[in-house]
């Protein structure tokens, strides 16, 4: 399993507004980038945080890259999964379109009524963890549905979550010439923050992108 998480912040670490409402921050060609990055995973992951604030598709924008899936014999868009401890993600969801495949990502305090509705609604659900989803376990499950590379893109607690549990391989960052601000905006890591173990990423390339910049890292492996 391969888990990659690409964000766009700003200068201060900001991934969107105190309003916690979407904000575009990066540009035209970060977003060709993104979109690049989602054809070559075999799911997109966000939590329902995202789901609830800005109601994405998640699919792949640029058809010639859908296209090129397809002729590998792969889906035109990777799956989509949200982590959505309690079945909170709203039926009429963009991400509940027929575009691509939905996983949902429950724990064992989701009703049953609840996952049955989703299934119903053609929702693949995976339980995993007793009132939170268990995030390692959960990664389990998903190489059984033939999920290996996922790319994250938010928000900042399942990012947190899936670097305190040690899951990201890599991370990519687009910073943008901007300052947000708040004490209530969403950062990158959210959670309940490091206070004596810090997880330490080296730093593979910065590339110009737009007006701001992209950060490549990858994890520093335990020796």
């Amino acid at each position: 399993m391969r888990i990659t998480v690409n964000v766009a912040m700003s200068i201060d670490g900001k991934i969107a507004s105190s309003l916690r409402e979407q904000l575009v921050i990066s540009g035209p060609s970060d977003f060709d980038r993104v979109d690049l990055l989602r054809a070559q995973c075999d799911a997109v992951m966000v939590g329902v945080q995202t789901i609830l604030a800005d109601d994405p598709k998640l699919l792949i924008h640029d058809e010639k890259l859908s296209s090129n899936r397809r002729d590998g014999g792969e889906s035109a868009h990777p799956a989509r999964i949200l982590v959505d401890s309690l079945g909170r993600t709203p039926n009429n969801a963009q991400v509940m379109g027929k575009d691509a495949r939905t996983i949902i990502l429950l724990s064992g305090a989701a009703e049953e009524e609840r996952i049955q509705e989703l299934n119903g609604l053609g929702v693949t659900t995976i339980v995993s963890g007793e009132k939170r989803v268990d995030m390692e376990n959960a990664m389990t499950l998903l190489k059984e549905e033939g999920i290996k590379n996922i790319l994250v893109e938010g928000g900042g607690e399942l990012i947190f979550t899936l670097i305190e549990k040690d899951l990201v391989d890599e991370l990519t960052v687009y910073i943008a010439p901007m300052i947000i601000g708040g004490r209530g905006a969403p950062t990158l890591a959210d959670g309940e923050g490091f206070v004596d173990r810090f997880p330490r990423f080296s730093l593979m390339k910065v590339q110009e992108k737009d007006d701001g910049i992209v950060l490549y890292f990858k994890k520093i492996l335990n020796k």
